[in-house]
C-alpha cells in the first residue's frame, strides 16, 4: 500500500485543463501522486471535501521593506500576511534601505529569507546607474527572479530615466527585465501644475495616461532595438494595454488587483489611502483591464504590496506616501471576482501561479503536477467574509479594502508540504525558502 507524508483528500483540483475531483499525495515536499488515493496511507490526511485545491498562488510584486522600517513591514510579518491570505510564494522588490543592488546584499537577503519567511520568496535585484556592468552576472545569481528597473518614480539611486542608460541596462544580460514604466521627464514637468493640499484625485491627473504611455513606448522601442525581453509592471491604462498587444513576442504584462477593483471614486472615500503609482484611474481603464484579462493580454496579476505608516499616508497630497497594502487581501478580492463571474478559477490560477512561473522562470512552481513543489492554496468558494483591519498582519495595520465583503476565501496555505495556515491560523514556524529560477 503506498505511503505518503501527506494526502489532500476529496478536493476539487484546479488543473490547467479543468477542475477535477482527485486526491493528491505528497512526499518529501513534492507532489508524488494525483488521482484516486483512497487505498493509500499518509502521516497526515487533510480533508478537502467542499474545497478547491489550487496550486500555491504567487504574488510576484511585493515590497516587504526589509531592510527598512520594521514598524511598517518586515519579511517575517509580510510573509505571515501572505500565508494568511493564501499565498505560497512572493517575489520581493529591491527598493529597500539600502537597495538590493549587489551580490553582498543578495547574499544577506537570501540567508535572512531562509530564517524569517513563512512562504517561499523570489528576490529582485535593482538596476542603478552604478551597477550596469554587473547586471548580467547579478541576474543569474541564485534566487533572483528578475532585474527591476524604475524608469520613473523612484527614490535613492534606482531611477534610470534616460534612453542611453536604459539601453545600456538592456544590453547587460539576457533575462526578462521588469519595469516601472512612467516618463520621469513628464512627471517632473507636470508636478509644477499642482500645489500642496489639493484633492487626492489630482494624483491621476499628475501621473496621467500620457505619462504612462510615453514611458511604455520608449521602453518598447528600446526593447525592440536591443531584442531584450520585457515585463511591464502594473499597467494601468487602456491605451497601454491596447499598445502592448502589438509586442507579445517581446513583452509580458502585469496588472494589479487595484486596477481591476478600484476606480477614481476611491480618492473621495479613502483619501491618501488610495494613492499609489501608477494611479488608480477611472472606470474606462478598469474595464479595459478586465478586457485584457479576458483576451489574454495580461500574464500576471499582482498586488504591488507597498505599505507605509498611517502618518505617511495622511500627509497632504502630493506629499502623501504612494503605495497600498495588498499581499494579504489579493487572493480574497480575486476570489470575489471569480464569484462575480469576471474570471474563472482556472484563469485566476493562470494569472497568479502559472503566469508568474512562466514569466520569471520559477522552477517547480506554477501548477499541480507530479514532481512539482507541494504548494497548495485551499479555497472555500462558499465562504463569505468581510476584510477587516484587525485581520491585517502587517505592522502598518491598514488596508484600502477594509469593509470589502468577499465571496470565496482562502482557508489553507501549504508550502512544500508544510501546512502554514489553516482556517485563519498561522501554524508552526517559518518554513520559507528562496525560490529557484531558470
Amino acid at each position: 500500500m503506498p505511503h505518503y507524508d501527506m494526502i489532500l483528500r476529496g478536493g476539487q483540483a484546479v488543473l490547467p485543463w479543468g477542475i477535477e475531483p482527485l486526491d493528491i499525495g505528497v512526499r518529501d515536499g513534492r507532489i508524488a501522486a494525483m488521482g484516486d488515493l483512497r487505498k493509500a496511507e499518509a502521516d497526515q490526511v487533510l480533508d478537502c471535501a467542499r474545497l478547491h485545491v489550487l496550486p500555491g498562488l504567487i504574488d510576484a510584486h511585493v515590497h516587504l521593506r526589509e531592510p527598512g522600517d520594521p514598524k511598517v513591514e518586515t519579511i517575517a510579518t509580510g510573509t505571515k500576511a501572505a500565508v494568511l491570505g493564501g499565498l505560497a510564494a512572493v517575489f520581493d522588490m529591491p527598493n529597500t534601505a539600502p537597495s538590493i543592488t549587489n551580490s553582498e546584499q543578495l547574499a544577506w537577503k537570501r540567508g535572512y529569507v531562509a530564517e524569517q519567511a513563512w512562504c517561499d520568496m523570489g528576490l529582485y535585484v535593482g538596476a542603478s546607474k552604478k551597477n550596469i556592468a554587473d547586471l548580467a552576472a547579478l541576474e543569474t545569481e541564485d534566487n533572483v527572479c528578475a532585474v527591476k528597473v524604475f524608469a520613473g518614480s523612484s527614490t535613492g539611486d534606482l531611477l534610470i530615466e534616460d534612453d542611453a542608460t536604459l539601453e545600456a541596462v538592456m544590453r547587460s544580460g539576457r533575462r526578462r527585465i521588469c519595469y516601472h514604466s512612467e516618463d520621469e521627464y513628464r512627471l517632473q514637468e507636470r508636478k509644477k501644475l499642482f500645489t500642496t493640499g489639493m484633492p487626492h484625485r489630482n494624483h491621476m491627473e499628475w501621473r496621467d495616461v500620457e505619462t504612462a504611455m510615453l514611458g511604455t513606448k520608449r521602453l518598447m522601442a528600446l526593447a525592440r532595438k536591443t531584442g531584450r525581453p520585457a515585463h511591464i509592471l502594473h499597467v494601468s491604462s487602456a491605451e497601454e494595454l491596447e499598445y502592448l498587444a502589438g509586442f507579445r513576442d517581446l513583452c509580458t504584462v502585469e496588472v494589479l488587483m487595484n486596477h481591476l477593483t478600484q476606480t477614481d471614486e476611491a480618492y473621495d472615500r479613502l483619501g491618501g489611502y488610495a494613492v499609489m503609482n501608477p494611479p488608480i484611474r477611472d472606470r474606462r481603464h478598469l474595464e479595459a483591464a478586465w478586457e485584457a484579462v479576458r483576451n489574454g493580454t495580461v500574464d500576471v496579476v499582482g498586488s504591488d504590496h507597498a505599505p507605509h505608516s498611517r502618518a505617511a499616508k495622511e500627509r497632504p497630497w502630493p506629499d502623501t506616501a504612494a503605495g497600498l497594502t495588498g499581499v494579504q487581501t489579493i487572493v480574497p478580492v480575486m476570489l470575489d471576482h471569480v464569484s462575480q463571474g469576471r474570471l474563472s478559477l482556472m484563469r485566476l490560477v493562470d494569472l497568479m501561479c502559472a503566469g508568474p512561473a512562466r514569466v520569471y522562470g520559477a522552477v517547480n512552481k506554477g501548477r499541480l503536477a507530479v514532481g512539482y513543489d507541494a504548494d497548495f492554496t485551499l479555497v472555500d468558494m462558499a465562504a463569505s467574509r468581510e476584510i477587516t483591519e484587525d485581520w491585517i498582519a502587517s505592522p502598518c495595520g491598514w488596508t484600502p479594502f477594509a469593509g470589502y465583503r468577499c465571496q470565496g476565501w482562502p482557508v489553507g496555505t501549504i508550502v512544500r508540504g508544510n501546512v502554514v495556515m489553516r482556517e485563519g491560523e498561522v501554524l508552526g514556524s517559518p518554513v520559507g525558502k528562496p525560490v529557484s529560477f531558470r
